[in-house]
């Protein structure tokens, strides 16, 4: 197994190479890619199996480099330093990441699930969903895999996510149902400002789809689907007031 290093800090390349020879996992390390170019002449020498890309380079980024490739045969793990709009794209498009500086724990989970996804790879709709997300503010797009595909779909047109315990399904304008091996928890903080709301505990609704406000049976609130959410006590109140915000 072999593993690729791209960053243009050599320290971090140098860290990272040292934590993973720690872990003793037999994998080969190369930390020897500096920027889009190198880190390209690398890849086309080394063949790896997996490759830890830096987002930032002198030269340009590391979506720059994978749109580079035409055939791409590894699995890809960001670098990057903490900004939270490049972490929400990066999780909307289901792919892995390590933060800077480096956290040994952290990295040896990322690289343990990439190894066991080592023979699917990445799909190119996730990396294309990325790179869409990162030059569209404004309009987001969110990567579902199942155990079968891999479904982008714009958030514009989720109505509603239901829990279903340690799984989510995700109601689409189309009529479409898509069910995920994710909690909805992990979801609502995914979708956090995008005006989204938990209106119970197994009930995350896109604000937009709202029909109306039914006071039986304890209140419900009704999409424009027709479908039917009951509405927490609890959450009722700051409801109304996001609802009147928007």
């Amino acid at each position: 197994m072999k593993l690729l290093i791209i960053d243009d800090e050599k320290r971090t390349r140098e860290m990272i190479a040292k934590m993973v020879d720690s872990f003793e996992l037999g994998i080969e390390c190369f930390p020897i890619g500096e920027n889009v170019q190198s880190g390209l002449q690398a890849i086309q020498d080394i063949q790896p199996d997996l490759v830890f890309l830096d987002i930032q380079m002198p030269d340009g980024t590391g979506f720059d480099l994978l749109n580079s490739i035409d055939d791409r045969n590894f699995e890809v793990i960001f670098i990057t330093a903490f900004e939270e709009y490049a972490l929400k794209a990066i999780k909307f498009s289901a792919l892995d990441y390590v933060l800077k500086p480096i956290d040994s724990d952290e990295l040896r989970a990322a690289l343990t699930k990439a190894l066991g996804a080592i023979d699917k790879k990445v799909d190119s709709e996730q990396l294309e969903t990325l790179n869409f997300n990162m030059q569209n503010a404004n309009r987001k797009k969110l990567v579902l895999k199942t155990h079968e595909s891999v479904h982008v779909v714009d958030l514009e047109n989720i109505i509603r996510c239901e829990a279903d315990r340690n799984y989510t399904s995700f109601f689409l304008k189309d009529g479409k149902k898509i069910l995920v091996s994710k909690t909805l928890k992990e979801y609502e903080t995914l979708l956090s400002g995008n005006q989204f709301f938990r209106v119970q505990q197994s009930h995350l609704i896109n604000l937009n789809y709202v029909d109306r406000f039914d006071k039986k049976n304890g209140g419900s609130v009704v999409m424009k689907d027709g479908s039917e959410v009951p509405l927490s006590p609890a959450k009722k109140d700051l409801f109304f007031k996001v609802l009147e915000s928007i």
